[in-house]
């Protein structure tokens, strides 16, 4: 199959799901071609108008107009492409899921879920879901040594539970060091105190993978996750992590490869619901998981790393039946 994959390449997560998609499409033996959809408000304006005057020359030529047997748009409906190919096909993210995608979702003939809780709430929209799932970089260094320590990677997302976060580590400078790698455009920092090591800059990639290695705790307690990158690949690096008990944090996490927190309260984004993890749940997973021995912490991270491992298999051989049953 011919796929065309569709996506605003935002040098940050999106860019990621882009290429970990087409290196799986390609592993499959599926033709893979981007259009990429660049930064920029000018950028923003003139690419539907670029697409769509493609589309009419294609037409007045009397050219091959479906280039491509599959569409396969990530997070957004682009029905400006929809003339370009045999099948349409969305990959979404419930939370960034928008009024203008829903109003174009008719022209999109199937979704394909990256979490199985995502399945319900598009078949309520209409549309036929398949779930596909989806995999994560593998992060993993076995050569970094493992500190009993705490890491939280923000980044740039609002929606990692951070400044509760941070509030709650400073109440208890007993706790061990808690490391945070956020983004200046987003970080707020607070107060500093002698077990946070907050890391508010650009880190180089090579900096970052061994933070993710140091660390024995991952500290991912997610309002809403699309997938959930940043839980995966701590689970791929075989640290024990720590997220909410709601969906889908707990597809990925469950008790027995991580630990989970209870929740205070709930709101909403767009289609997804959002979870406030109760601080009460995370002192106490947070003093039980200091307290436990390296066997146990070992047995808990080999599970992780297990499961990201099969997780990872079977996305690439989901993804691939998926977009070979289109026809």
């Amino acid at each position: 199959m011919n796929v065309n994959l569709i996506v605003w390449d935002n040098g940050f997560g999106l860019t990621r799901n882009l290429r970990l998609l087409g290196e799986a499409l390609r592993a499959c033996g599926h033709r893979v071609e981007v259009s990429a959809i660049r930064r920029g408000k000018l950028r923003k304006i003139l690419q539907p108008r670029l697409v769509r005057a493609r589309i009419a020359w294609r037409r007045l030529r009397g050219a091959h107009m479906q280039r491509y047997d599959v569409n396969l748009m990530l997070e957004h409906v682009r029905p400006e492409y929809f003339p370009l190919a045999r099948h349409n096909v969305l990959m979404p993210h419930p939370e960034w899921f928008l009024g203008s995608d829903r109003a174009a979702l008719g022209g999109v003939d199937r979704v394909f879920a990256l979490t199985r809780h995502a399945v319900p709430i598009f078949e309520g929209l209409g549309r036929p879901v398949d779930y596909v799932g989806f995999t994560s970089e593998d992060r993993l260094d076995r050569d970094v040594p493992r500190e009993r320590a705490f890491f939280h990677l923000a980044g740039r997302s609002q929606n990692k539970g951070t400044e509760a976060l941070l509030a709650l580590w400073r109440r208890h400078p007993e706790w061990p060091r808690l490391t945070v790698v956020q983004n200046p455009r987003t970080a707020k920092p607070g107060p500093a105190a002698a077990n946070i090591d907050h890391r508010v800059d650009y880190l180089s990639d090579a900096e970052l993978k061994r933070l993710q290695n140091a660390h024995r705790f991952h500290l991912c307690p997610s309002e809403t996750e699309g997938f959930g990158h940043y839980l995966v690949e701590a689970m791929g690096v075989g640290a024990v992590t720590v997220t909410v008990d709601a969906p889908p944090m707990h597809e990925m996490v469950t008790p027995g490869r991580g630990a989970l927190v209870g929740v205070a309260r709930t709101g909403t984004q767009n289609l997804a619901t959002t979870y406030f993890f109760d601080e009460a749940s995370m002192e106490a997973t947070v003093a039980r998981l200091i307290g436990m021995d390296d066997a146990e912490l070992d047995r808990i991270g080999a599970a992780a790393r297990a499961w990201f491992e099969a997780n990872d298999r079977e996305f690439r051989a989901r993804i691939g039946a998926a977009v070979a049953a289109l026809g």
